[in-house]
């Protein structure tokens, strides 16, 4: 099995060390690819319990739904939320239709 240089693409390498080397351009790169840092976004509830797509939460404060008189009550389960980038890191829906809340007026069911 051969490691093509990244630099100039030609197959003449060698491993040296934690390193792979090419005979040919010199470039020297690791042989454990470097662990990418993760795209998932680390979202906490109102007690620092990570929460996770899918999730069951439950509402810790009543809150007023914006453009309504209706009020999603303190104590309401909801099932099956995503986390989704945004100020209002939950996506879920309720009784009172789909919604986008903060993670600090939710704790982990």
């Amino acid at each position: 099995m051969s490691n093509a240089c990244p630099q100039c693409t030609l197959e003449n390498t060698y491993p040296d060390g934690e390193n792979y080397v090419c005979a040919d351009c010199g470039f020297e790169w690791p042989m454990v690819a470097e662990v990418e840092e993760s795209d998932v976004r680390i979202v906490k509830d109102a007690n620092g319990n990570v929460l996770q797509d899918g999730d069951s939460v439950v509402v810790v404060k009543d809150l007023k739904v914006k453009g309504t008189s209706s009020t999603l009550k303190v104590g309401t389960k909801i099932k099956g939320i995503r986390i989704v980038d945004g100020d209002h890191e939950v996506d879920c829906k309720t009784d009172l239709g789909s919604m986008m809340l903060k993670a600090c007026f939710l704790k982990k069911a």
